[in-house]
């Protein structure tokens, strides 16, 4: 118990760090992030025991942060205890229907927090005893990512991917036969404000990682071009 990895996500970094040095202080390893990309980055990366999410944060909030983690196939039974302002009875149950294990308010005892972090780590492991290997890569047709050595398996072989590559095909896979534009992307996969960055960081990703996976780049078919609207992965051949 005294080795579980929580993942803390607050935008108010001086809330974020009283939370984590008061979870090192009780035996916990612990991580800071600010955003819910960020989140979701990093939980994809490194497979945290547990999530505690703040609510309110610019860009991608702790609600829609936990719908993604329950629709992710690796992500989907990562357990997420909500610590946040947002104290009121329907803010609580928009949380547990976002799919949230537990849902604590700020501000909050250190003692309670400490028995419901102990609580929910004491029922995962139960599961985890009673339960097979937990999924860690994603399958879309002949393509297959590996979350934990940041390999992709297709008909080139197994190749290696950079961290932004990772996320960007991770993200593509996970959300196939959705169409993302650039903006979309650059907001979602590199945590960018809406209508900030360019969308030629996004082309020149996707043809980068085109020319490691695809069987032929010139003409891919794996990671498709929407003209005039984004980029896909279709779950199967058309």
């Amino acid at each position: 118990m005294e080795e579980a990895h929580i993942l803390v996500v607050d935008d108010d970094e001086i809330v974020a760090r009283t939370i984590e040095r008061s979870l090192r202080a009780g035996g916990f390893q612990v991580s800071v992030v600010h955003s819910g990309v960020e989140a979701l980055q990093t939980a994809r990366r490194n497979h945290p025991d547990l999530l505690v999410l703040d609510v309110l944060m610019p860009g991608m909030d702790g609600y829609e942060v936990c719908r993604q983690i329950r629709k992710d196939p690796i992500l989907e039974e990562l357990p997420v205890l909500f610590l946040t302002a947002k104290g009121k009875e329907e803010d609580r149950i928009m949380g547990l229907r976002a799919g949230a294990d537990d849902y604590l308010s700020k501000p909050f005892n250190l003692d309670e927090l400490f028995l419901r972090v102990r609580a929910i780590l004491r029922r995962v492991k139960k599961q985890d005893n009673a339960a097979t290997e937990k999924v860690v890569t994603l399958k879309v047709r002949e393509y297959e990512l590996d979350a934990r050595s940041f390999q992709v398996a297709g008909p080139r072989g197994k190749v290696s991917l950079t961290p932004v590559q990772f996320d960007l095909i991770y993200h593509l896979m996970s959300h196939s036969g959705e169409v993302f534009s650039p903006d979309r992307l650059l907001q979602e996969v590199w945590d960018y404000p809406h209508d900030t960055g360019s969308p030629d960081l996004v082309r020149v990703h996707i043809k980068n990682l085109r020319a490691k996976i695809e069987r032929d780049p010139s003409s891919p078919e794996f990671i498709e071009t929407v003209k005039g609207h984004g980029y896909t992965v279709m779950p199967e051949d058309s």
